[in-house]
C-alpha cells in the first residue's frame, strides 16, 4: 500500500513513483526544483526542451513528486509553478512479501495551502 505519510491518505501508487524517478529527465527536474519555478525556468535549469519538460512535469505532478502551484498576480495573468512536493520516499517490503512505499511530505506553510487551494480550484474549473 502507498500511503502519503503527511495526510494519512492513499498515495499515487508505487508504479507512477518508480516510474518517474526511472526517467533521466524527471530527475533533472526534481534536482533543479531547488525554488517554485515555471516550467520555462525548469527547463532553462535542468537543460531540458521546454515540450519535454511540460510532459515530465505532469508525470511528475502524476506520481505526487511535484505540486503545480498558482502564482495569483496582481494583473490577473497568473501563471503556474512547480514545487518538489515530498522529503523522503521509503520503499520496502512489508510482512506480506508486498512493496510499501511511504511519501514524507514537507509540513504545510499557509502561503502553500492557499495555492493549493487555488490550484484545485482552478482544476475543478
Amino acid at each position: 500500500m502507498t500511503v502519503d505519510v503527511r495526510s494519512g491518505r492513499d498515495g499515487p501508487g508505487l508504479e507512477r513513483v518508480v516510474g518517474a524517478l526511472d526517467d533521466d529527465a524527471c530527475r533533472e527536474i526534481v534536482s533543479a526544483l531547488d525554488e517554485p519555478m515555471s516550467a520555462q525556468e525548469v527547463a532553462d535549469s535542468a537543460d531540458v526542451p521546454l515540450s519535454t519538460t511540460y510532459r515530465k512535469l505532469d508525470k511528475l505532478t502524476d506520481a505526487s513528486l511535484v505540486n503545480e502551484e498558482t502564482e495569483v498576480r496582481p494583473d490577473g495573468h497568473h501563471r503556474s509553478r512547480y514545487v518538489v512536493d515530498f522529503e523522503r520516499i521509503v520503499v520496502e517490503l512489508d510482512e506480506g512479501r508486498e512493496f510499501d512505499l511511504d511519501l514524507e511530505r514537507p509540513r504545510d506553510t499557509p502561503e502553500g495551502r492557499l495555492a493549493n487551494m487555488w490550484s484545485e480550484v482552478r482544476r475543478e474549473t
